[in-house]
């Protein structure tokens, strides 16, 4: 019988609360949405905004992170990072304005971006074998942890106290982490890898301008240009503009690599490691899981508190049946490995996503404590966990140990822009159903006459609570019938939005079971833990050697 060496758990522990600090973060900007937009008197989508810069940041910069890491060692950088996160989350906790806390997200961004593929290559460096795949597991079991532990901590502190100290907490995570990176076992940089300056140039502008552009669809116009739009292109919205541009950069980006490669000279990023279908396939599929999460995450928060105006406690407490059931998914579907291939358990958790989608689209009311919406939530939490930390195996998996920087540097590309497409298409999509709701609504109520209409602002429609509207209404020379009219009109558009936001997120969700159906499919117990060396990659791809399961 063959055993392998165990390596101690507590490096892990240190690479875990890497990854909970960027989780940590970005989950707690939904919990705080009604707190800084008190503080900052701005609307919900600014918030949001907070979260589109963390991970444009992360997803422009991330391939540049790696080769960082591979340069200099992904410990040493590990370390600087955390430093500069800490230091973020400061400028961050004593925000004065929305312009400080969007600057601390770009920031913490720009540290996340080198700090993603470290974690991937310090797991590499520090386990093997199915320690590895249980530390691979364990990192995305981190990941939805402590956005479950940002709900509860944040819930309460911003309740009770207040949105900051939620984040000033992290001052002091990171200072832990710090610490104990020193339990980890140290890596030699390699000071003969290039960084391709055009290939970093090219990329990070791609993503810009595709999160630009849908972060502004809303506000500059789906096609003609709206009176918020900085610029127009002969009376054309430059959102989807950007969107195009964004895309010719990414091929421009691919094809530039594909000729470093031909040169023999350092890619930006290695396209060893999604050379394949099915390699492919697992990226098109994160994306897509990453995005649905985003726009839940975005829409659920934003309702409960923006819209029914309950604190942020109470977001908490609805929505941690979602973050507990991606925790205990991401961590238990490491042990069906043996019994279902990664085709059969990606096709399986897209078609609880959907179904979870479009139950929730029929049940939600104005009370997302009952017990069916809760269901829902549990249901798509299930899918979105198994199917972040299959996909993110796969990738690992399929490509050797010297590219697990790229790797990671992908897995963060991906899982960051979908986060920030996710959020930003979801602020734009609520906005304009709303928008259009609230038109189809008023266009014929006789009890809101246009002289009523004229009197409100009904280019910036957004979504506000009923005091809030009652608030605004109270300006007006509105009589009370009137203003009770505004508010059932608002009520019902709301509402009415959600629905149909939700249906279009379960229209994409089972879209995605077509990249499922790409994925690999490898007999029952034989996941690869070893993929083969570099140059026994080629484009034919020959079927990968099982790894020899221990006994």
């Amino acid at each position: 019988m063959r055993f392998e060496a165990q390596a101690s758990w507590v490096p892990m522990i240190a690479i875990a609360l890497g990854q909970s600090l960027m989780s940590f973060n970005v989950a707690s900007l939904p919990v705080a949405l009604s707190g800084m937009v008190e503080s900052f008197r701005v609307p919900p989508t600014t918030v949001a905004t907070g979260i589109v810069m963390y991970s444009m940041a992360v997803a422009g910069f991330v391939m540049l992170g790696a080769k960082l890491n591979q340069r200099f060692g992904a410990l040493q950088v590990f370390r600087i990072v955390i430093a500069v996160f800490g230091l973020a989350q400061v400028v961050m906790t004593f925000s004065l304005n929305a312009t400080m806390m969007l600057a601390a997200q770009a920031a913490c961004g720009a540290a996340g971006a080198a700090l993603v593929p470290s974690l991937v290559a310090l797991i590499a460096e520090n386990y093997r074998g199915t320690q590895q795949a249980t530390a691979l597991g364990a990192l995305g079991s981190a990941r939805a942890g402590a956005g479950v532990a940002a709900f509860i901590i944040g819930g309460v502190l911003g309740t009770y106290i207040g949105w900051r100290p939620a984040f000033g907490f992290l001052i002091a995570l990171s200072a832990l982490v710090f610490l104990l990176s020193f339990r980890l076992r140290p890596d030699a940089g390699r000071p003969d890898v290039r960084i391709d300056l055009v290939g970093v140039a090219l990329a990070a502008s791609a993503i810009i301008l595709i999160v630009f552009g849908f972060n502004n669809l809303n506000s500059w116009g789906l096609g003609v240009a709206q009176p918020a739009a900085p610029f127009n292109l002969f009376g054309f919205s430059p959102a989807p503009v950007l969107i195009v541009l964004g895309i010719i950069l990414g091929q421009a980006f691919l094809s530039w690599t594909r000729r470093r490669e031909r040169e023999r000279k350092t890619p930006l990023l290695a396209l060893a490691v999604i050379d394949s279908r099915k390699e492919r396939a697992a990226v098109y599929a994160l994306f897509a899981v990453v995005a649905l999460e985003a726009m839940l995450n975005f829409s659920v928060p934003l309702y409960i508190q923006i819209v029914q105006g309950r604190s942020p406690l109470a977001t908490a407490v609805a929505m941690m049946p979602f973050n507990l059931s991606v925790f205990f998914a991401a961590m238990l579907i490491v042990r069906f490995y043996s019994k279902l291939n990664p085709r059969q358990i990606g096709r399986f958790g897209f078609i609880l996503c959907t179904v979870a989608l479009l139950w929730l689209a029929y049940v939600v009311r104005n009370d997302w404590s009952e017990l069916p919406v809760l269901i829902g939530l549990v249901v798509f939490g299930i899918g979105q966990g198994a199917l972040v930390t299959l996909l993110f195996n796969v990738l690992v998996t399929s490509s050797p140990k010297e590219l697990a920087g790229d790797v990671g540097s992908l897995r963060g590309t991906t899982q960051n822009l979908a986060a920030a497409v996710g959020t930003a298409v979801a602020g734009a999509l609520l906005v304009g159903l709303l928008s259009a709701g609230i038109f189809r609504s008023i266009a014929e109520n006789p009890l809101l006459p246009p002289e009523i209409q004229s009197q409100v602002n009904l280019d910036s429609i957004n979504f506000v609570s009923n005091d809030r509207l009652r608030e605004a209404m109270a300006k007006t020379s509105a009589s009370p019938a009137q203003v009770d009219e505004a508010v059932r009109v608002n009520t019902e558009a709301r509402l009415r939005a959600l629905k149909m936001g939700l249906l279009i997120m379960a229209l994409v969700a089972l879209l995605s079971i077509i990249p499922a159906a790409w994925l690999p499919d490898y007999h029952p117990g034989d996941l690869p833990a070893d993929a083969p060396e570099p140059e026994a990659r080629d484009h034919r791809r020959a079927p990968m050697t099982p790894a020899p399961r221990p006994s």
